[in-house]
């Protein structure tokens, strides 16, 4: 019987791709006298190419444009200052985020997080979401010293909850990251679905975040 449901963040709950281009698109407005010979597409798209769904930090993406756009007058260092200041006013959430998790709430399940990133950006990101307070643990790789797909996080997180691998399902968007490395654990899986990647080995799989319920029942049922 599954008790406990843990989501990852990017890609799952929180829409990194709208917010990324919400973010660069403000961005660049408030940088105007540094990039206005830059055309706004050509920022914005190279900005994306170079974060590359998010693997990459942006040290090395903002010293990346900064080259081949032949930036001036401002630095790198400024840049990622900013964008890890600014970011979190630019999350945007995937519909119906909050309705689902008071749903999951309400069924008896408790809720937990397990998301790679810094801890205080990924923190912030959370607290604009206004969703921490329906998690009973919050794990950001930085802060517990260890990233997935590395087994010890998820290990660590069912440890907090104190229940087995098969009493909780993992959701995420990341076929190694989040399904493979949940799965190989014991933990039950349900696929995020993403136009990044494919997935096959989940044991579910939604398209929006209130056909969860729906899988949980099904995957209990199963048990």
């Amino acid at each position: 019987m599954i008790k406990v449901v843990i989501f990852d963040l990017d890609g799952t709950l929180l829409d990194r791709d709208s917010s990324l281009l919400a973010f660069v698109d403000e961005q660049y407005n408030r940088l105007d006298e540094h990039v206005k010979h830059v055309p706004k597409a050509l920022f914005s798209n190279r900005f994306i190419e170079l974060d590359a769904k998010g693997y990459v930090w942006k040290d090395r993406v903002y010293q990346q444009l900064i080259e081949e756009l032949e930036i001036e007058g401002i630095t790198w260092q400024t840049l990622l200052e900013d964008y890890v200041t600014n970011f979190n006013k630019h999350c945007v959430p995937f519909p119906n985020l909050t309705v689902v998790l008071k749903n999951l709430a309400k069924q008896s399940l408790r809720l937990g997080m397990i998301t790679n990133g810094r801890g205080q950006f990924q923190l912030d990101n959370i607290l604009s979401l206004k969703i921490s307070e329906y998690f009973e643990e919050l794990l950001i790789s930085e802060w517990e010293g260890m990233a997935k797909p590395n087994p010890a996080i998820f290990h660590k997180a069912l440890a907090r909850f104190g229940v087995s691998p098969n009493e909780a399902v993992y959701i995420g968007d990341h076929p190694k990251n989040d399904i493979q490395a949940a799965k190989a654990i014991g933990m039950k899986t349900i696929w995020k679905k993403s136009q990044h990647w494919s997935c096959l080995e989940a044991d579910g799989e939604i398209d929006h975040l209130q056909e969860i319920s729906e899988v949980v029942r099904r995957l209990n049922t199963e048990n």
